[in-house]
Order: structure tokens, then sequence, then C-alpha cells
């Protein structure tokens, strides 16, 4: 039976393997109050916390640092949590908890900006408040 694995073909391999750990070294969110995402190499696509690309399945990264603002897709859980989904101006959808407001008074459209990456308590949810409300509906039906 022949062999395939050279000497060659093994350098090679691990080499490209040391340059892909290197890029994928885990995504810290918050350093100095910053909130932080990942950008894929090979495709340009922007990402939190993921292990690999949705849109082309790499697993390398380029920590990139957010601007922090975003708008309110949709609730996710109880009121009383006031968890919603954030899609962020950079291209990638945020869980987070809005504070300082009303959880009716936060409507879908309402442009939101961070204020702590990491939530006090350890839920590891960004906080972020209201800039600007939603407007109101044009039409109830």
């Amino acid at each position: 039976m022949p062999r395939t694995d050279t000497r060659e073909h093994t350098e090679g391999r691990e080499d490209r393997e040391v340059t892909v750990a290197a890029t994928t070294a885990p995504c810290e969110t918050a350093v100095g109050g910053e909130l932080f995402y990942q950008r894929c190499l090979w495709c340009g696509t922007a990402a939190y916390h993921r292990p690999f690309c949705r849109a082309c399945g790499s697993v390398a990264f380029r920590r990139e640092r957010s601007e922090g603002s975003g708008v309110v897709l949709r609730r996710n859980g109880h009121v009383p949590l006031n968890t919603w989904f954030v899609a962020m101006d950079e291209g990638f959808n945020l869980l987070c908890q809005v504070t300082g407001t009303a959880p009716v008074a936060v409507r879908v459209g309402a442009k939101v900006s961070v204020v702590r990456p990491v939530a006090p308590l350890g839920q590891s949810l960004p906080l972020v408040e209201l800039t600007e409300s939603a407007p109101p509906p044009a039409c109830w039906w």
C-alpha cells in the first residue's frame, strides 16, 4: 500500500494549523468598556461569538471594535427581563438587555446604543439604552 503522507505535506499542514489557531483565538467581548465582534477573514461577514462563519464556514476571524449603535429587531423572552435582539450597524445581531426605560416603552425599530458590553451581574448580555424611539406605525391595520 503506498504511503500518502510525506514530510512536505506534514510540514505545510502544521504551519497552516498554527496560523489558523492564531486567528481564531477566543474573542473577548469587553476590554475597557468596549464591545468587540468578529469579522471573517475570507468573506468579511460580521459575527458575534461564533466558532465559524455562518456564510462561508471559515474559522479564521479578525477582532474589531463596534461603534455600539443599532436598531431593535424583536423581543426575546418575558417582559420583566427586557431582552431584545438588536441589529448592530456593523452587520451582526446581538441579544441584549435594554436598561433605563420600561419594557413597554421599547418598540421594534427603536435606535439603541451600548452602555456596557457585559451586564453587571454576570449574565453576559450587553446592556443598551434607547437613543431614539421608534416612530409610531402609520396604520394600525
